[in-house]
């Protein structure tokens, strides 16, 4: 058993449903019915809220997840990538028997995606699941979705607040409300825009600051825009300038980053910042969870930027100001190397053993 599941304490909690994605990339057109197209690239990893506990994770974020697993190969094999691979606590993740996995199927393309999806709800919500006397310093949760996280709030954890895209297109502002008690709101701009009953994304946040302490609104390709009414600061960041392989999952590195930064205490304009960088970052691969970067990818872009602002590069020279404050949080020694999603799910033999959770 992990250090986090004896004592019970995480540095985040999450909950939902790990599905398992696999992810064709660039494809030259969408297909159309009665034609087959050929992708550029392929990769098997775990999706749904695995994308998220990864990010944490490889941030190195004690990270524990709420979820029920399938009793097929599938959530045998995801269960073995978070927990051995990604040092994941899974210990409030049970196998339910005659349950299978969720499975997404993602096309990129075109810079955006298209996704089909098959699966049923958990045998057990999320609150059930959650052991009694865990804590956690911080939680991040879906409005619209089951409550499991008031324990935790109400014990000191930090709530950082998402909300799945309505349907029904009614965008009921009352769903607001359940922000009480939060620390952060996250919507992307047409959420926002939409929730608020405005027409531009920085009246949208003038509104949210009025309700939580942090508000974030993501903006896409132009990157994202926050105020912290604690610290009484606004910052507006660009999105990094990178070619795009699939989008799956940037949303959750960016949310994790935000998580990090907030819990090291980070001025707002570097929490947005590392949290741009780690998106922009993630994109740059395929693979849902497993093309989330770690610190590793991070010290690497930083190392590259410093090589061709030498050489003379004038965006590497603004990324330098931008981003100097890597300097002082990039882990010292090695960091540690993360795999990547494969063509086809990874043998169990391929997988490492026995990986502490991050401390």
């Amino acid at each position: 058993m992990s250090a986090a599941a004896s004592e019970q304490s995480f540095d985040v909690l999450v909950a939902g449903m790990v599905f398992l994605d696999v992810v064709f990339t660039e494809l030259p057109t969408p297909p159309a019915p009665g034609t087959e197209v050929w992708a550029a690239g392929m990769g098997s990893s775990p999706g749904g809220i695995a994308n998220l506990a990864v990010a944490l994770s490889r941030l190195g974020l004690r990270t524990g997840l709420i979820a029920g697993f399938g009793d097929d190969g599938y959530g045998e094999w995801c269960r073995r990538v978070l927990t051995d691979q990604e040092g994941i606590d899974t210990s409030m993740s049970p196998s339910f028997d005659g349950w299978h996995t969720p499975v997404t199927v993602s096309m990129a393309y075109a810079g955006d995606r298209a996704m089909v999806t098959h699966g049923h709800e958990s045998p057990v919500a999320a609150s059930a699941l959650l052991r009694p006397g865990s804590t956690a310093k911080a939680v991040i949760a879906e409005l619209d979705g089951d409550p499991w996280w008031q324990s935790l709030r109400a014990n000191g954890a930090l709530v950082f607040a998402d909300v799945g895209w309505d349907g029904t297109g009614a965008w009921d502002p009352c769903m607001l409300d359940r922000l009480a008690g939060c620390h952060c709101f996250m919507p992307n701009d047409r959420e926002a825009m939409a929730y608020t009953r405005t027409s531009t994304p920085e009246e949208a946040l003038e509104r949210l600051a009025d309700l939580v302490p942090c508000a974030v609104v993501t903006l896409g390709a132009d990157g994202a825009i926050a105020t912290d009414g604690s610290t009484g600061e606004w910052a507006r960041v660009p999105a990094l300038p990178v070619r795009a392989i699939d989008p799956t999952g940037a949303g959750d590195c960016f949310g994790a980053a935000l998580v990090a930064g907030t819990l090291a205490g980070w001025p707002l304009q570097q929490r947005l910042r590392f949290a741009a960088l780690t998106a922009g970052l993630a994109v740059q691969q395929f693979g849902g969870a497993l093309a989330t970067p770690g610190w590793g990818d991070v010290a690497d872009w930083w190392s590259l930027q410093k090589l061709r602002a030498a050489q003379g590069d004038p965006q590497a020279h603004q990324h330098l100001d931008d981003y100097g404050f890597l300097t002082d949080v990039i882990p010292a020694g090695e960091p540690a190397r993360v795999r990547r999603a494969e063509a086809t799910i990874a043998k169990f033999a391929h997988l490492p053993r026995g990986r502490e959770t991050p401390g």
